[in-house]
């Protein structure tokens, strides 16, 4: 089996795993989101520390500690992803699945806007009307529902920074997400006081599960990076909110309005332009590098 092939089979599982992660949640609907939070930092941390030693990066991890510009850059990206995931955890126990994965489908548009804004990157035409149908399609639903997605600019705006300020870290994902789930712990243990293992079996399981939940993933997602062009990377994440998006109208039955039945296809509209400009770009590269 080729590389690529591995990769994409690791992008997939990892994308699967992110989409039906909504039921998962679900099933801890009568905790309050900040202590599923607050378990899924602790958890995560542990699930970290047997990776670290298990794949010998104890090393690394020192190297980043020694850099302070690191640690500060990290500190701020510990608190961008713990609003991630608090956003998501709050949506999926509110009803709002839906717009979940409205924010995860914009993502790749606000994560190319908050470029262009402040690295001074620059895009195509195609990519700049797709950000433009992206932004209609989110006004259309603001008017048409009576108040913003916030939940879904707020999920693609946190994973939009936190997406910038890692790319200036030299830290791997499985080292960097260690040392932010690290640094958080301390305020997630101060929440929780004593009562981190106040819980029935049933509910404790789940939420040491969280752990695993979402370090598994993360190591997946690495393994295809390194394998994967990419377009072809940015491609499969869309398996991501579509499963999102199917689990909140086929499973939670969340209401599917006419106004999303407008939105939506624009957004889809949007990334398929999107892809195609980058997938063109990627291409035209690759075609360079080899002549």
């Amino acid at each position: 089996m080729s590389d690529a092939i591995k990769g994409v089979l690791a992008m997939v599982a990892t994308c699967v795993t992110w989409g039906l992660s909504g039921i998962y949640y679900a099933e801890l609907n009568h905790i309050p989101p900040l202590e599923v939070l607050a378990h899924r930092t602790i958890w995560s941390c542990a699930f970290f520390v047997i990776v670290i030693l298990a794949t010998g990066r104890v090393d690394k991890v020192r190297e980043a500690v020694a850099s302070p510009r690191t640690m500060a850059l990290l500190f701020i990206t510990a608190l961008l992803i713990s609003a991630n995931w608090f956003g998501f955890i709050f949506a999926i126990q509110n009803g709002q699945a839906m717009e979940a994965s409205l924010g995860y489908y914009i993502f790749p548009l606000v994560a190319v806007a908050i470029g262009f804004v402040v690295l001074g990157e620059r895009f195509g035409r195609a990519q700049a009307i797709a950000i433009v149908i992206a932004a209609l399609a989110v006004l259309i639903l603001t008017v048409g529902l009576g108040v913003p997605p916030w939940i879904a600019l707020v999920l693609s705006g946190t994973f939009g920074f936190y997406g910038l300020i890692k790319k200036q870290l030299a830290v791997g994902p499985v080292t960097s997400t260690f040392l932010e789930v690290s640094l958080i712990l301390p305020l997630a243990l101060i929440y929780l006081g004593g009562g981190v293992f106040a819980y029935d079996l049933r509910d404790m399981l789940l939420l040491m599960a969280s752990g695993v939940l979402t370090g598994g993933p993360l190591i997946g997602f690495a393994y295809a990076a390194r394998r994967l062009n990419y377009a072809t990377l940015g491609l499969v994440q869309y398996v991501n909110p579509t499963l999102q998006f199917s689990v909140a109208v086929f499973v939670f039955g969340e209401a599917f309005t006419r106004w999303h039945g407008i939105a939506f296809p624009m957004i889809w509209g949007a990334l398929a332009l999107y892809s195609y400009a980058v997938w063109r770009q990627d291409r035209a590269a690759r075609k360079t590098s080899m002549a």
